[in-house]
């Protein structure tokens, strides 16, 4: 064997245990970390109960982000704006605690346990859902395995668009057509078949395509940019790590810092995010998703432009005239 081939054959050994531990690292670590950081949360009712309650909140240091509202009316209008988490309301009979379990189920669960702790012994906390996940999907398990075939997808549709050696509008026209209808085939699985989303279906196809474009024109913008080993690179990118940093089957707010915050940078956690709040919530908090995946979008799209005029073959020099190489041959 050639050095070359001994070359290839150390580094296939060494890569795949490498890419295993990195994907271990990624999938498994935010979760074995899963706490409460930052949650926010708000606390409504007369000040001196509010205070006593925001008080006992405070004992789970660093857990929340304590927001203050003048009545219930208030926090329950900031719950279903996705402003916060929950919220609990001091009454004259002890607190109560509004949830929106659409926003997160395993949030709900949490604020349910923290919430009942901190009350005074023997305390019934009542509880109410304000914004309830769907009775097809309670505990969000359809949207939450649903961003990786997104992103699947997206990583598909750059990749053949590149391997196909589309290049230019052509590239662009193809990854906004692959991700229209990737959108509203979707958009009828998960809410008109499965009824899993039940906010406004174009909506929700809408996003759902917003995310497969943003994953894909990125895709093809690296290989357009740097050649082949760009998919690679995209691959690694928002499956590796967008899809366990999106915080979709739990909270961004309940993941290692700063891998909550960084997922939601990539396409994977906004387009989470996003589908959430226009299934969900008619579009609240939805605006900041918007932007990331549309900064994604447009990046990628004109990397594809830009490289596309960047890998133009040259045109081939001219054929020379017969009569010259008779001549030439004379």
């Amino acid at each position: 064997m050639t050095a070359s081939p001994n070359r290839r054959l150390i580094a296939v050994v060494l890569l795949v245990p490498v890419l295993v531990a990195l994907a271990l690292w990624a999938f498994t670590w935010p979760a074995a970390r899963t706490a409460p950081r930052d949650l926010p949360l708000g606390v409504a009712g007369p000040a001196p109960a509010a205070a006593q309650l925001e008080a006992r909140l405070a004992q789970h240091d660093g857990a929340f982000e304590i927001h203050r509202y003048a009545s219930a009316d208030e926090a329950r209008e900031a719950v279903e704006h996705r402003a916060v988490y929950g919220a609990v309301v001091a009454t004259e009979h002890g607190p109560e605690l509004l949830t929106a379990s659409a926003a997160s189920p395993v949030v709900a669960q949490l604020l349910r346990e923290a919430v009942t702790a901190s009350a005074p012994g023997g305390t019934e906390v009542p509880v109410t859902d304000v914004v309830a996940a769907p009775a097809a999907d309670p505990r969000g398990s359809v949207l939450g395995s649903g961003i990786l075939p997104l992103a699947i997808a997206g990583v598909a549709a750059g990749a053949v668009v590149t391997l196909l050696g589309l290049r230019g509008g052509r590239a662009a026209t193809a990854l906004l057509g692959v991700a229209a209808l990737v959108g509203v085939v979707a958009a009828a699985v998960t809410d008109s078949w499965l009824g899993a989303l039940t906010g406004n279906w174009w909506a929700e196809a809408g996003a759902l395509g917003l995310t497969v474009l943003a994953i894909g024109a990125a895709i093809a913008g690296f290989a357009a940019l740097i050649g082949p080993a760009g998919i690679g690179i995209g691959a690694l990118l928002m499956v590796l790590l967008g899809n366990p940093f999106s915080g979709v089957t739990s909270a961004p707010e309940l993941l290692p810092r700063p891998v909550g915050t960084i997922g939601q940078w990539l396409p994977p956690g906004a387009g989470g995010s996003l589908l959430r709040s226009v299934a969900y919530f008619d579009g609240h908090a939805a605006s900041g998703a918007v932007l990331t995946l549309a900064l994604w979008s447009v990046c990628g799209l004109a990397a594809v432009l830009i490289g596309g005029r960047l890998r133009r073959p040259a045109a081939p020099a001219p054929e020379a005239a017969p009569a010259r190489e008779a001549a030439l041959a004379g």
